[in-house]
């Protein structure tokens, strides 16, 4: 089944399978669960910005309502969170950090330059 997708132009995940095969190919990836707020807009902008000079770094984006979104929002790593988006950064299948809420762009860059190095 289709669900809608993110305005944005990451690219799109779409299913619990999507995801699986994204991390499963891919050494370093972003997720960034969400929808179109305040809070998550400004997120998906600085993945946007990020994205050309990190091409080793695969950056997506998954919409919170679609139901598929649990294998994220279902996270151990993300048991506490309660603002949008859900960030979440795989490296070789596994989770190695976990934020949530509105990010500043000096705080992705750090985590990306510590958790992908």
């Amino acid at each position: 089944m289709n669900y809608p997708t993110l305005d944005t132009p990451l690219h799109h995940i779409e299913s619990k399978t999507d995801l699986e095969e994204m991390i499963k190919t891919n050494e370093k990836v972003v997720i960034v669960c969400g929808r179109m707020g305040p809070m998550c807009v400004p997120v998906y902008g600085i993945m946007e910005q990020l994205e050309p000079t990190h091409s080793d770094i695969k950056f997506n984006d998954f919409l919170f309502d679609n139901p598929e979104a649990s294998i994220i929002r279902n996270l151990p790593e993300a048991s506490r969170f309660r603002g949008l988006p859900f960030t979440i950064y795989y490296r070789n299948g596994k989770v190695v950090k976990a934020t949530s809420s509105l990010q500043q762009p000096s705080a992705v860059k750090q985590i990306i330059s510590k958790v992908f190095a």
